[in-house]
């Protein structure tokens, strides 16, 4: 098997479980992280069938360890925002297992990054490397960063974001797009809204518009319950994980919604706030032996939950893309990998932007029942 050395740029999610994917395959693995360590920041994650069964085949404990520490939703509901009718219903759970291979999982990000990290060797985990620029020569790759320091691989995988550097050397600075929506989040106990119906489903009150919803759905094995909620507000421009958002301006806005989500946002005592932004498809992703994964090439709104699904199945499809691959052939397998990958991801990209997805009764097959293991790959 042949084993090439290989640099991730970013160790956040996509980053994480491409590592592991590729270390599978017996190459050498490199991941530089920019940030100094994880804290427990960000939002809480919605691990869909499809993308629970992708981390089921990295092995290890990955797929044990989510179990549990997240949350298996009974089922994913549609409401109407105003009269609470039930718009559209799937089973999760048992059924979701039966049908797919794999339940819908809810987790925050930083559990799943834990379980994801503890698969990779910390030796091979270098934080505080926030890459400056890059170098593509006929020998690889040459990384500087902005501490000054630097180094060479075979191959480079942007995995760095929507911000991504690699991104911006490969293809050109482009500043992603405002969407002109905000989201709020908040957790609660999961015993101060007990009255709420069905509270330990995925629930998706849908507003009088496509920017206005509220999500709800059980955590920390339904201990804890996440509010996730948008609006259309074309003033706030922060993008932060850890801005303060005003409670009782998050009721404010959706004082007209039915009195169970309200419920919802009653019991929230502290909010986050952060603006919501995105890229339109990239229509490439690789250039000789760099290539991009996750938010780097595809970053999407939240509407239909596959941003960090999308980024696990990346990392599974360019595992199998550099399986038993020699230096020569990567350029050749990235683009098989890139080719692999962009059509589902920019469908869902621009449905996410639409944000109609499951409204009302559908077929969810082509989401869920996506396998990156066994899906198309080009020799």
């Amino acid at each position: 098997m042949a084993a090439l050395d290989i640099a991730i740029a970013g160790g956040g999610i996509g980053g994480m479980a491409a590592a592991i994917a590729l270390m599978r395959q017996g190459h050498r693995v490199t991941v530089y992280e920019q940030a100094s360590g994880w804290g427990r920041v960000g939002a809480d994650v919605n691990l869909t069938p499809n993308v629970v069964k992708a981390l089921d085949g990295l092995g290890g404990q990955v797929g044990a360890q989510v179990r549990r520490d997240g949350a298996q939703p009974t089922f994913r509901i549609s409401r109407d925002w105003d009269t609470g009718l039930e718009t559209s219903r799937l089973g999760m759970g048992q059924t979701a297992e039966q049908q797919y291979g794999a339940p819908q999982v809810t987790i925050h990000r930083a559990d799943l990054l834990a379980a994801l990290a503890a698969e990779v060797p910390e030796r091979q985990i270098l934080l505080g490397r926030r890459l400056k620029s890059l170098v593509q020569d006929d020998a690889g790759v040459l990384l500087q960063f902005e501490d000054g320091s630097s180094a060479r691989h075979e191959v480079l995988i942007g995995a760095d974001g929507i911000h991504s550097r690699v991104r911006s050397a490969l293809f050109g600075e482009e500043s992603p797009r405002f969407t002109g929506v905000v989201s709020y989040r908040s957790v609660v106990p999961s015993e101060r809204v007990q009255d709420v119906p069905e509270i330990d489903a995925f629930t998706k009150w849908w507003g009088p518009n496509p920017q206005s919803q509220i999500v709800t759905f059980p955590l920390n094995q339904g201990r804890e319950t996440f509010v996730f909620a948008t609006t259309g507000q074309d003033n706030w421009t922060e993008e932060s994980w850890t801005s303060e958002g005003d409670v009782q301006e998050l009721r404010q806005v959706y004082r007209d919604f039915h009195p169970d989500a309200r419920k919802l946002l009653d019991a929230c005592e502290r909010v986050l706030k952060s603006a919501l932004y995105e890229r339109e498809p990239l229509a490439q992703w690789s250039q000789g032996r760099v290539s991009l994964l996750g938010d780097a090439c595809h970053p999407m709104l939240p509407f239909m939950a596959q941003g960090a699904g999308m980024a696990i199945e990346d990392a599974v499809v360019l595992g199998r893309a550099l399986a038993g691959v020699a230096l020569p052939g990567v350029p050749q397998a990235l683009q098989a990998y890139e080719q692999a990958r962009r059509e589902r991801t920019a469908r869902i990209q621009i449905g996410s932007r639409g944000n109609q997805w499951m409204k009302g009764p559908g077929n969810a097959d082509w989401v869920y029942g996506y396998d990156a293991w066994a899906a198309g790959l080009l020799a």
